[in-house]
């Protein structure tokens, strides 16, 4: 077999048992990392190591992994102006968390005539949420739904990125609001014992002290 030393070096070709007797003299594993190759190939090295590298790796590898979710927010023609501002916010919080957002306009009955006023609201959102989407898929008829895809100006990982940051702030934020919140109760603890002293010397200085008894005037025989 072709032998890989612990740091990559070529060995050279060598007999299994040579591979083996050179492994149990470094005290490390014989590992075949290419059995199909002529003549195999193996590889010096701590087996029990490999491993966790390889699942540090491999963990690593799926938290920075992007899945990017198309939502969908579902719109009448002629919706209300309070219902289309909580529709349009939930574009934004979609958008702001970098997901895609398909929006769809329903039309029923007589509303199907007018497709003109679904483009118009779909181009009135676009506008509305500028800064944080652009139009991927423009306006377009299906069947009795007019569709648009709103794409983030911001990948996932990096609204993603943004979020960490700002749970570790607000985080941050109240730990030292607590730490200060504990130390003005503990100042306050410490002051009050002296205040109550404070307090009762000045009440027994501001009370009236006990007079000596007057001595009494002789009496006329």
């Amino acid at each position: 077999m072709r032998l890989v030393g612990p740091n990559g070096e070529q060995v050279g070709i060598v007999r299994v048992e040579d591979a083996l007797r050179l492994a149990a003299e470094a005290d490390l594993d014989l590992v075949e990392v290419a059995p199909m190759a002529k003549p195999p190939v193996a590889k010096l090295m701590d087996f029990g190591k490999f491993k966790y590298e390889a699942a540090l790796k491999a963990r690593e590898a799926r938290k920075n992994q992007v899945n990017t979710v198309i939502k969908e927010i579902k719109l009448r023609p002629k919706i209300d102006p309070h219902d289309y501002g909580t529709k349009k916010g939930h574009v934004e919080r979609f958008l702001k968390g970098g997901d895609k957002v398909k929006v769809t306009i329903m039309f029923r009955g007589r509303e199907q005539s007018r497709p003109e006023l679904g483009f118009r609201l779909l181009q009135r959102l676009a506008q509305d949420v500028l800064e944080l989407g652009t139009v991927e898929s423009a306006p377009k008829q299906d069947g009795r739904n007019m569709i648009m895809v709103l794409a983030p100006t911001k990948k996932k990982s990096e609204a993603m990125a943004e979020q960490r940051r700002a749970r570790t702030t607000t985080e941050h934020a109240e730990t030292s609001a607590a730490g200060e919140t504990a130390h003005a109760e503990t100042a306050h603890a410490e002051t009050a014992p002296q205040n109550e002293t404070a307090q009762t010397a000045a009440a027994q200085t501001a009370a009236p002290q006990p007079q000596a008894p007057r001595p009494e005037a002789p009496q006329a025989q």
